[in-house]
C-alpha cells in the first residue's frame, strides 16, 4: 500500500501512536486531547500550533487511508479517535516505537532512537534498534530509509517514508551545550507537567468512586 501523508497527518498519526503506548488509560483521544498532543513542546520536532479544524481534516484523510478513525463507543459522550497502524502493518512493538519517534521527531540516529523510544519500548542494545529499522526498510513499499551521513558525524540517521521520499537532510550544525541543556530541561518539565495532569485525573476518579461508595451507606 502506497501512502503519502501531509505534515499534519504525520503529526496526528504519530501523536495517536505515542499516546496509545504511553498513556493507555486515557486513550483513545478526544479531539481536544489530540490537538494538545500534537502541539505539545516535548518530544516534537518541529513544534506545531494546530487548531481543531486542521486536526479534524487530518483525521478525515487518515480515515480514508485506513490509518486512523473514530471509536464506536456508547460509553463516551464525546467522539474519540484511535490509530489503526497495527491493523494495516502488523508491527512488532519495536517497529511501532521506532516509527512513532521518526514521525514525531524527524530523522534520528539509532542511538537517539534507542533513548527516545524508552517510554514505548525498551531496546536492550543498538542491534535491536537496527533490526527494527531494517524491518521497516524491507517493507514493500519501504517505510524508512537511511540518509547520507553528514560530515563530521559518526552515525547515519534514518527517516520515515510515510510522507514520501527524503532526498537528504539539512546541513547538521552542532548546537551549543547550553542549548542542549535548555532543551533537555524543557522536555523534563513538559513530562513532569503531563504526569501531574494524569495524577490529578486519577485523584478525581478516586474521589468520584469514593463518593459513589459512600452513598451506598447513607
Amino acid at each position: 500500500m502506497e501512502l503519502l501523508l501531509t505534515d499534519v497527518e504525520v503529526r496526528v498519526l504519530g501523536s495517536l501512536v505515542e499516546k496509545d503506548a504511553t498513556t493507555p488509560d486515557y486513550y483513545p483521544l478526544s479531539l481536544n486531547a489530540l490537538v494538545n498532543a500534537c502541539n505539545q513542546k516535548s518530544n516534537r520536532d518541529p513544534f506545531m500550533s494546530l487548531d481543531e479544524n486542521a486536526v479534524r481534516d487530518a483525521l478525515s484523510s487518515l480515515q480514508e487511508k485506513r490509518l486512523a478513525g473514530p471509536v464506536n463507543s456508547a460509553d463516551s459522550r464525546v467522539t474519540k479517535y484511535e490509530h489503526r497502524m497495527q491493523e494495516v502493518f502488523n508491527f512488532s512493538r519495536g517497529e511501532n516505537a521506532v516509527l512513532c519517534v521518526l514521525l514525531l521527531r524527524g530523522p534520528q540516529t539509532p542511538g537517539e532512537l534507542r533513548g527516545r523510544t524508552e517510554r514505548m519500548h525498551r531496546f536492550n542494545d543498538l542491534d535491536e534498534v537496527q533490526f527494527a529499522l531494517q524491518r521497516l526498510m524491507q517493507r514493500e513499499p519501504p517505510l524508512a530509509k537511511v540518509l547520507p551521513r553528514q560530515p563530521g558525524t559518526k552515525e547515519s540517521r534514518y527517516a520515515h517514508l510515510l510522507a514520501g521520499d527524503v532526498e537528504g537532510a539539512a546541513t547538521f550544525i552542532a548546537p551549543h551545550a547550553a542549548s542542549i541543556e535548555t532543551a533537555a530541561s524543557s522536555e523534563r518539565i513538559e513530562e513532569l507537567e503531563e504526569n501531574v495532569i494524569l495524577l490529578r485525573r486519577e485523584i478525581e476518579n478516586l474521589k468520584q468512586q469514593f463518593a459513589s461508595f459512600r452513598k451506598q451507606f447513607e
